[in-house]
């Protein structure tokens, strides 16, 4: 999808903030109601708009350690990489998955409630998943910027 400078407003507002009314948007982008609820359900049904979700404080939550673990596979190929891929998917913990070229083959961003959830994670979870090799832990002692928003100046 072609996206045009007033696209690129409306998904600027979104991005900061989904609660916004239709109504404010379309005054910030210059757009009639209707024209601006239309052009968001345009960005939705093209996918470049893939949801609206609340952003929940973790520390809030007491979900107070943040962990990039570096994890090799003990096999390559199509097969391992799949199957890594669809059994990680399921523990709410990691957040985010990544393949990667290099040394090793997939980064993972873990959340837990403090070190002793992520090493009970980590034993009974991680480490016995049957293709992985090695694991390597990098505990984030703070978080220095986090955003949720793209680039959008860059599209």
């Amino acid at each position: 999808m072609e996206l045009d400078e007033t696209d690129k407003k409306l998904l600027a507002i979104l991005q900061r903030d989904s609660t916004i009314p239709v109504g404010e948007i379309a005054e910030r982008v210059g757009l009639s109601q209707s024209t601006c609820w239309r052009r968001i359900n345009q960005l939705e049904e093209a996918g470049v708009i893939r949801a609206r979700a609340a952003l929940l404080d973790p520390e809030a939550l007491g979900l107070e350690v943040v962990v990039f673990a570096n994890v090799k596979l003990s096999a390559h190929g199509r097969r391992s990489l799949s199957e890594f891929e669809e059994a990680i998917s399921v523990f709410p913990e990691v957040t985010e998955c990544y393949t990667m070229s290099g040394e090793i083959d997939f980064l993972l961003r873990i959340v837990a409630k403090d070190i002793a959830a992520y090493e009970r994670f980590l034993r009974t979870e991680l480490l016995q998943m049957p293709s992985v090799q090695e694991v390597h832990s990098h505990i984030a002692l703070s978080q220095v910027k986090y955003t949720t928003e793209l680039p959008l100046a860059a599209v």
